[in-house]
Order: structure tokens, then sequence, then C-alpha cells
């Protein structure tokens, strides 16, 4: 038989030991109180921001066309390019240029897994460990930890009511992330004079404007205002958005409109990412495009939108007004609110005693702003369940002075 060792003789088990350890806690420690909050569930009377209505999603006009994407497709399927399916890239273009002034042709989009796969790439291609990236302060909580684990340095800059404040830009920066259609979580739009100084400003020092268009499809005032991207001259504007809003965060398919002179390294990164992206649900995107089913679900999504604005609206200028003022937005499907002063609760302190009452808020203060309100998202509440959330809510807020 063979001997067997003492337990005493036994050496101590290492622990494992990594190269890169800095690396690991920078991930490790990155503050995500915006996914935290995503995976969290939602309250009967949910305000949250950036989520469709189930309900609305086009379960018909879908289903044939995802039926006759797999009869195209076969048995076996097929890989699609690193960029996106063909089809799929000329109805995005197509697309874009019709409701958003995008100048850009079928070659430029580079189909992504969702606007976040976009927003990885183009930092990963733009950013190195010590590099300056600005981005909008209160801005998308998402980006800026993306840039963290990315090793840049995040330079914040604030927003007015015309969007970015551009004097506040660093000159030394690699890139500026900004959502000018309908600031996050703001809901300001961005000034013309702004847009221009913005555009000016990235051609003086060699950066890259990302451009998040998120939500913009929904607009309620106003004359549509263009993209950045068509006002851009000089390719220096990345346009991202993405299906997650208009249909449903389910499918993970989003875009982005790629500067000429990225476009060849973010396709690398993408194929080094991912190979390829799901062939059936680009090919049913883009058959349900291409048969004009996608501008007839934004109709109605719109006629929807409206009708929970206007009782978002009303319910802020009549039984909450003694408390709460709603700041203007043209598109999109949230608005923000700010408490007015001398109230004995704060907004975390609000959302914490509104949970009570079954009804969802979000404090600004989650994504970085300094003032003092709330995110009311839209898009999940009909309009009867917004009469009776912004009633708790006044209830709430009368009891507590």
């Amino acid at each position: 038989a063979l001997p067997v060792a003492a337990e005493t003789d036994a050496a101590p088990a290492a622990p494992p030991r990594f190269a890169s350890a800095g690396r690991i806690a920078s991930f490790r420690d990155l503050p995500l109180p915006f996914l935290r909050v995503a995976g969290s569930p939602l309250a009967r009377l949910d305000f949250i921001g950036g989520s469709p209505e189930p309900a609305l999603f086009p379960h018909e006009d879908w289903r044939r066309h995802l039926h006759a994407a797999q009869r195209q497709l076969g048995v076996g399927g097929a890989h699609a390019p690193p960029a996106g399916m063909p089809a799929l890239r000329e109805a995005i273009a197509e697309h874009l240029a019709y409701a958003r002034g995008v100048h850009c042709s079928a070659a430029d989009v580079i189909v992504t897994q969702g606007a976040q796969q976009a927003f990885d790439l183009l930092v990963r291609v733009l950013v190195g460990a010590g590099d300056t990236a600005a981005i909008e302060s209160p801005g998308y909580p998402p980006v800026l930890a993306l840039l963290q684990a990315q090793g840049a340095r995040v330079a914040p800059v604030p927003v007015d009511e015309q969007g970015l404040m551009t004097d506040a830009l660093p000159p030394d920066a690699k890139l500026v992330y900004t959502t000018p259609a309908h600031q996050f979580p703001l809901g300001v739009a961005m000034s013309g004079a702004r847009r221009r100084a913005l555009l000016d400003w990235a051609s003086r020092v060699g950066a890259v404007v990302i451009e998040d268009d998120y939500d913009s499809e929904f607009r309620f005032e106003g004359q549509p205002r263009d993209s950045l991207q068509g006002l851009d001259a000089e390719g220096r504007v990345a346009f991202v958005g993405s299906f997650s809003k208009t249909l449903t965060p389910s499918l993970r398919l989003g875009y982005v409109v790629a500067p000429p002179a990225l476009r060849e390294a973010l396709l690398n990164a993408k194929h080094l990412a991912d190979m390829h992206g799901p062939s059936l649900l680009q090919n049913a995107l883009a058959r349900f495009m291409a048969e004009g089913a996608y501008r007839r679900h934004l109709r109605r999504c719109q006629s929807e939108y409206a009708l929970r604005r206007e009782r978002l609206m009303a319910g802020f200028a009549g039984p909450l007004a003694p408390w709460l003022t709603l700041l203007p937005a043209e598109a999109g499907f949230h608005q923000a609110a700010l408490l007015k002063p001398g109230l004995s609760v704060d907004a975390p302190q609000l959302a914490a005693l509104a949970r009570r009452v079954d009804v969802g808020l979000y404090p600004l203060q989650g994504f970085g702003a300094e003032r003092d309100g709330l995110l009311m998202g839209f898009g999940r509440v009909a309009p009867g369940d917004i009469d009776d959330a912004l009633a708790r809510l006044a209830e709430l807020l009368s009891a507590t002075g």
C-alpha cells in the first residue's frame, strides 16, 4: 500500500495569484447603482426610466417576420458578418436619414448587441489608461462605469437648460459623451448654439463626440431637431442608437454609425468581442423595418406615450404643484422633477416612502445630480395608473409636511 502522508506534512494551499490585481480591483469596485436598480423588482406603479410598455410590442407583426426570417436562413442558420446583416444595416441607414437627419450609408452602420456594446467598443478603441474623457454630469452611469473600467480620467461636464456646457469641456479630452436630443436624466435638449460650439470644440482639439440618441424617436413638442451627426462635416461624431426603447430590451439590438476614421478599428473590436450577432433576429428586424411595420409601431407608441405624458404633466401642475416642479422635455419617455425648497424629506427619502405604497421613484442623485429631484419615466405606467400613483405621492408629501 502507498504511504499516507500525515496531515501535518501537507503544505497550506497558496492563494491564487493574479498579475493584474489592481486591474481586477478596478472592475470589482466599480460603482454600479444604475445596474443594481435595473435588476431589482419593480413596484406595481413604477416610474423607472428607459423602459417601454411591454403591452405595446407588436407581437403579430413580429412573429410573422421572425418566421419568414427563419425560413430564409434555413435549419442551419448563418453567421452574421461582424458589422451585422446587410439588410438590417441598409434598413437602419434609411430610417436614420428619414427620422433623424443622419448622413450615412449601410457601410457606416455597425449593428451591436444593444447600445451598451456600442459604447464599450468606442471606449476601448478611443481611450487608454490615463486618457481624459468628458461626460455629462449628471449623466448615464453605465458609460461612466465603462470609462472608469478602462482607466480613463473622467472629466464631468455640467449641464444647464441649454444642455452640455461646452465652455467647461477640457482641452485634452479624447472623447465626450452626450445626449443632445433628450439629456439623461434632466431631459433638456441641447440648443443650436451649443451644438455648433461642441462640434467646433471637437474639431479644435481632435476629439470624438459620442452622440447617444437613446429615445428621441418619441417627440411631443417643437420641430424635430436633427442629430449632431447630421451637422458634422468632419467625421467627428459617432451616432449610437438602439431598439431597446422602441421595441424591447430583450432583442439586444443596437447600432453605431461610425465615422470613417473609426470604422475599421470598431469592426475589428466588434469581431474580437463576439464574432457575430444574432442573424435570425437581425433578419427579422430588417424585414420588419423594410415592410413599414416599424414606422407604424412608432406612430402607435407615440400616441400612447403622449397620453401618458399629459397625465404626468397634469398631476404635477395640480396635486403635486406645492412640492415638486416638473422640468420641460420635448422628447423621450421620462421627465425630471425637482423638489421645492423647505420640504422635510429629500428625494431618496421620498423614494423609500413611496416604495411602501407600491410606487417606484428614482432620485436624480443616483445619476450624479446635485439637485434634489426624481426621474419620472412614464413608459411602463398606464394613464389611469399615473393618476393613482401621483395621488399616492401627493398624500405622502402632505403627511410629511
